[in-house]
């Protein structure tokens, strides 16, 4: 499987969540968490007290007005269906490049693999810490949607106020 898709950021973008790689149900719909039962939109929605956003180009548009940047930990692989746990033969992404190019001052990972596959890949060499956070994916079923809006707001709120609501503004 090869990363279809280019990372969502701008010279704003202060924070990164970073996933492994698209899903099928992603790779269909030609953007990040596209599977209508993960609840990354909702729970970042939630955070900043928005509106869902429903289409690729809202989606684009409200983390980019959010300042967060999105991508993947993984450029290429092996993969089973959507299956972390059958993930082989990884190629991983230049985040570091993505890095010098923007104010990237936090980089999350949505989920344990996210987070074991950036510590083995891309640690070495971006030399960045990450926050492991608890997947929005619909197989995590331990955690509610408010519980996982909960999380993420307090993880993403450590220091000062990045993500900032446009109307908040």
């Amino acid at each position: 499987m090869i990363h279809e898709f280019e990372p969502v950021f701008n010279q704003r973008s202060e924070i990164l969540i970073l996933g492994t790689l698209p899903s099928v149900k992603s790779r269909e719909e030609r953007f990040y968490y596209g599977h209508k039962q993960n609840r990354f939109w909702k729970v970042l929605a939630g955070i900043v007290g928005a509106d869902v956003p429903v289409d690729a180009e809202q989606k684009k548009a409200f983390l980019l007005e959010n300042h967060i940047a999105v991508w993947d930990v993984i450029a290429e692989c092996d993969i089973i269906g959507s299956s972390d746990s059958s993930i082989r033969n990884v190629v991983p992404t230049d985040l570091k490049g993505l890095l010098e190019q923007t104010n990237i001052k936090r980089i999350y990972a949505n989920g344990a693999t996210a987070y074991k596959l950036y510590m083995k890949y891309s640690f070495p060499l971006t030399n960045r810490e990450i926050v492991k956070l608890p997947s929005t994916s619909p197989a995590n079923a331990a955690y509610s949607l408010d519980k996982l809006i909960q999380i993420w707001k307090a993880s993403l709120s450590l220091d000062e106020p990045i993500i900032m609501n446009k109307n908040a503004e």
